[in-house]
């Protein structure tokens, strides 16, 4: 008889903690390792969070406590608090809550009764206290299942509600949170709920004029071609400018939910903004012109919205209640009026603005040749393209569950791509091979683009000449070696990146590679080391006279050995942009010419890495970094 029969035997039934267990991409998207924003480490905190936002909303509680230490997460709000004898219920069953319609709750994001159920159950340790009219209750879980239920204990505790967790490392394995991320979703939050205080590990967050603080925060005052537009009215609030870079820029929100990948409501703002300067001008501009160079921010608050996905990053719904008026109509009129109000009030800025989409306008006139040429030479190249080993699923596939997953790999040499063309997963893992150093982009015009057959390929490549909305890939990685020509090569490529597609780097879809330094084994086991220190203990733990192996380039990686480093483990350091430092005052430091301040701060930081001797007390080290010192000083003079 054969094993695999399909009778009633065959048949189970999950419960709640068990299918959130087994499918936890259903309910918060991926998983990973917390070195990118999607990652579902996050997710877990923005869903506890949402609750006491959904609280403020409704006009209780002004202020949230968000505590992380080491890896537990702690949230305290003040609103109403979970009724006692609902506390186990609402974090333990399944579409269980107060958000199926709107009376308790209006206009909130979480309405699936899902979201601190997933958290309970993805959770080694998950707590939730409610305080309430003199009266509190606990409940103590472990992967969702009910450990201890204290009830009703008299309190002098402030109304509201207490969560603190630990994400399950049998669920997340390796991961570790990035303070970076957070702090950008504490912004967010109190961006779009005035009034409200958020305290993150100390740090105070709060924010008087909405939108118009979130675009100053995210531009540079002294690049923006006008000031920021303003404009809040009912459940829509919008803020725009236009500065230098390249691309558009669209922070958009729903009910206080980042919506990364927009929407319905972005779709109708970008129509919108279009026909009405288009009105205003009385000139049919090319939309691609309106909206070159635009920073713009969005913010509706609809009811019982409908998202594409658990995780609530695009906006699915197009009317602003059920059957409710048109969301298109109601974004299309908003901007038609406000925007067209302020032009007509405010002469200076609308010239400005006019004067910005001309310039645009003759950009795009001039490289229309350049472009066509470009694309004739990558579309031939595009079918016998030697530089890209493309992968199955794209970024752009929204139907594919992996496509969160999807990566382009930059790397150097015949050899480093070579190890890592055998090495990858065929269906979400692309391979780009640099020739050699790339040019230095800085300072040039985008025409370079289009000129420098390198760059061209890579753009065709990552498929976004048009828009960074049609990105072919999720994450792109640069997999350089970790010697000063492979740190220099990273350098060029994010030039390239920050002069002409800085929202690759704004939303997150950059990264560097981590590759190890050293392989350390005896005849049993086999460690591989990531720095220095990881050296000496894998040293420790093998005992006596381990072999060591110091890699000096990735093409010295086998690929057998480089499959564990771009498989699940991989370890990838994200490109993050302070919100506070300008793009050009970045690329004029460190690809600008010569500095006497570069050369400083090269000479101060300068370490030489030594083993068992100090510089000090080793004549000869000290005279190999008075040797470096003097090398530095001459390359900066040329």
């Amino acid at each position: 008889m054969p094993d695999n029969q399909y009778n009633e035997d065959s048949i189970r039934s999950l419960d709640w903690k068990e299918h959130i267990r087994l499918r936890p991409g259903m309910y918060i998207g991926k998983l990973g390792n917390g070195s990118s924003a999607e990652d579902g480490i996050y997710i877990l905190m923005k869903e506890v969070i949402d609750n006491s936002i959904d609280e403020f909303m409704m006009g209780n509680g002004k202020r949230i406590e968000i505590k992380l230490n080491e890896n537990k997460v702690s949230v305290r709000d003040y609103g109403r608090g979970i009724p006692l004898g609902k506390v186990v219920d609402v974090v333990s069953k399944i579409n269980t809550g107060a958000k199926y319609d709107s009376k308790v709750f209006q206009k909130s994001v979480g309405l699936n009764g899902v979201g601190t159920k997933a958290v309970n159950a993805l959770s080694s340790y998950f707590m939730v206290k409610s305080f309430r009219d003199g009266k509190s209750k606990e409940a103590i879980f472990e992967r969702g299942i009910l450990l201890k239920e204290t009830e009703g204990k008299l309190t002098d505790d402030r109304n509201g509600t207490y969560v603190e967790y630990i994400a399950d490392t049998e669920i997340f394995k390796k991961y570790k949170y990035i303070n970076d991320y957070i702090d950008n979703q504490m912004w967010n939050y109190v961006y779009l709920n005035a009034g409200l205080t958020l305290n993150f590990n100390g740090n105070k967050y709060f924010s008087k004029n909405g939108l118009l603080d979130l675009l100053e925060r995210k531009t540079n005052l002294e690049e923006i071609k006008y000031p920021i537009i303003h404009l809040k009215e009912g459940d829509i609030e919008i803020a725009i400018t236009h500065d230098n870079h390249y691309g558009e820029d669209y922070y958009s929100f729903v009910n206080g939910q980042n919506t990364t990948q927009g929407g319905t409501h972005v779709a109708a703002f970008k129509e919108a903004l279009v026909k009405t300067i288009r009105d205003f001008y009385g000139k049919s501009f090319d939309s691609t012109d309106v909206r070159a160079s635009l920073v713009s921010a969005i913010s509706v608050r609809i009811q019982e919205p409908v998202f594409e996905s658990q995780t609530k990053t695009k906006l699915g719904s197009t009317e602003i209640a059920p059957d409710g008026p048109s969301l298109k109509a109601e974004i299309n009129q908003f901007v038609k009026s406000k925007l067209d109000n302020f032009l007509h009030k405010n002469p200076a800025t609308a010239e400005a603005l006019l004067k910005k989409i001309q310039l645009s306008e003759r950009e795009r006139k001039d490289m229309a040749g350049l472009r066509k040429i470009a694309r004739e030479r990558a579309k031939k190249a595009s079918v016998h393209n030697k530089k890209l080993r493309d992968c199955r699923v794209h970024f752009t596939d929204e139907k594919k569950d992996n496509r969160l997953d999807t990566s382009l790999f930059i790397t150097e040499g015949d050899s480093a791509s070579g190890s890592i063309t055998k090495a990858r997963d065929v269906q979400t893992q692309a391979v780009f091979s640099l020739r050699g150093k790339p040019l230095n982009s800085f300072g040039l015009k985008k025409k370079i683009v289009y000129e420098n057959e390198e760059f061209n390929l890579l753009q065709h490549a990552l498929n976004i000449e048009e828009s960074i909305d049609d990105l072919r890939y999720n994450k792109i990685i640069i997999a350089t070696d970790a010697d000063v020509d492979g740190m220099h090569i990273r350098l060029l490529i994010l030039t390239f990146f920050l002069q002409f597609f800085p929202d690759l780097v704004r939303k997150g879809h950059v990264y560097i590679l981590e590759t190890p330094l050293f392989r350390v084994r005896n005849k049993k086991e086999t460690i591989y080391c990531y720095n220095d220190s990881e050296r000496q203990n894998a040293i420790k733990k093998l005992g006596k006279n381990p072999e060591i192996t110091r890699f000096k380039g990735l093409g010295e990686i086998s690929p057998d050995e480089f499959g564990g480093f771009i498989g699940e483990d991989i370890r990838l350091e994200p490109v993050l942009l302070n919100e506070d430092t300008s793009i050009s005052k970045i690329l004029q430091y460190y690809m600008g010419k010569n500095t006497q301040e570069r050369q400083e701060f090269i000479i101060d930081n300068l370490r030489i890495e030594m083993d068992e001797a100090s510089i000090d007390n080793d004549p000869e080290s000290k005279n190999q970094q008075d040797k470096i010192v003097e090398e530095i000083q001459a390359k900066e003079a040329v």
